[in-house]
């Protein structure tokens, strides 16, 4: 049976004309046992759509983590670094991960207490929610009615000495059914979306840079974005946006001395857009919590200057400034329209491009909904491309 991709289902909050190549659903074939000729195929389809979604799936631990590391051979670690998180009582991430003893490049993630699951006899999962991590929460009273947040727009990376996986992938062991929650931006401009309980919401980093002004294009191409070392430690006291796109800047974080031994060398500098292996799309690919500074190149030599954001290059330190920043370049691309958020059903796997999309987690759950997902993504063996010299000279 030849492998057929369809067009993933979007919510009525989606506008169809930017969703014309992200996401598909394969029909077709058995991700668990795949020949390579089929896996090439679906390495092609993910590059080009991003998000892939294969329904009722029997998938083990084994076959997820030989299917994540096909994507890359060269790759072996956890994407996090081995679950090194976990024993980092101080990292942001250290709730949220629990390790498949025999396959430890797997992380189960979910809510509520999972018993004799893969050699855990007992897992206590707690679903990252808004209310541990944003600066202001939604109320009780709103929280009781279905108002919702999103936690935190991310990429799967540890953003330190490891470089950004290529591919996550998410499989749906027990899922929760409930109404659909109102998820809102509480940002002032009185936008909310529809989603389903305990959604995955994705958006892609092509759009995010496709609808940027000419402008920010320019700089998006010449920037670099520099990380804090061990940035979900150092994050790890500050407060998020109520878009959960960054972190509010009220001096928080870890001073870097107070910080786990850390080296220069280790910090991640890494292109603001990276280019698509397949397509040679440039995804603008950014964790905005983690930011430390932007790295900006000069325009090239006979470039206009009218209207272009430093035009000579710069170097900004100032996180406030960092931070405001990124998000007039990112927040547009998170709008209702924009957002593909999933809804799970068991035994649904996923496949996201992690060097093409942003995503998040979404909602709260009571402690007795259990949730159970088997996640694995794995540090990449190289850092991802940035724009060519005529991609910048095109945008510039």
């Amino acid at each position: 049976m030849a492998i057929e991709l369809t067009p993933l289902p979007l919510p009525a909050s989606a506008d169809p004309s930017k969703f014309v190549d992200f996401g598909r659903e394969v029909k077709g074939v058995s991700p668990g046992s795949l020949t390579p000729e089929q896996f090439e195929e679906i390495k092609n389809a993910l590059y080009k759509h991003d998000a892939l979604l294969f329904r009722n799936v029997d998938l083990t631990p084994e076959q997820q983590y030989t299917l994540t590391k096909a994507f890359d051979p060269q790759s072996e670690s956890y994407g996090h670094g081995n679950n090194k998180t976990e024993s980092t009582q101080k990292s942001i991430l250290h709730p949220d991960l629990k390790t498949i003893p025999r396959v430890p490049q797997v992380q189960l993630i979910g809510n509520g207490t999972v018993y004799n699951h893969e050699g855990l006899a007992e897992a206590m999962l707690k679903h990252p929610s808004h209310t541990t991590f944003h600066k202001t929460r939604v109320s009780l009273e709103d929280e009781a009615k279905g108002i919702t947040r999103f936690y935190r727009w991310h990429i799967d990376a540890a953003l330190y000495d490891l470089s950004p996986p290529k591919v996550t992938t998410l499989y749906g062991l027990q899922v929760p059914r409930g109404p659909n929650q109102i998820c809102r931006y509480d940002d002032g401009t009185g936008e909310e979306i529809s989603v389903p309980l305990g959604t995955t919401a994705f958006v892609s980093g092509k759009t995010m840079f496709d609808i940027l002004p000419r402008e920010l294009q320019s700089l998006a191409v010449r920037t670099k974005v520099k990380y804090a070392p061990h940035p979900y430690v150092w994050m790890a006291p500050s407060h998020a946006m109520p878009t959960g796109l960054g972190i509010e800047t009220e001096g928080l974080e870890l001073p870097f001395e107070q910080l786990p031994p850390w080296e220069e060398s280790k910090r991640k500098i890494l292109p603001m857009t990276w280019k698509n292996p397949v397509t040679g799309n440039l995804h603008f690919q950014v964790h905005p919590c983690g930011v430390a500074e932007l790295l900006i190149d000069p325009l090239p030599e006979g470039s206009t200057r009218e209207g272009v954001l430093y035009p000579d290059g710069a170097r900004i330190t100032d996180l406030g400034e960092v931070r405001s920043l990124l998000y007039k370049m990112q927040r547009p691309a998170i709008a209702p329209p924009l957002v593909y958020p999933h809804d799970w059903h068991e035994k649904d796997l996923v496949l996201f491009h992690n060097r093409g999309v942003l995503h998040t987690v979404v909602g709260a759950f009571t402690k007795d909904q259990v949730r159970a997902f088997h996640q694995c993504n794995l540090a990449a063996s190289d850092d991802p491309a940035g724009p060519t010299e005529e991609d910048v000279k095109k945008y510039a």
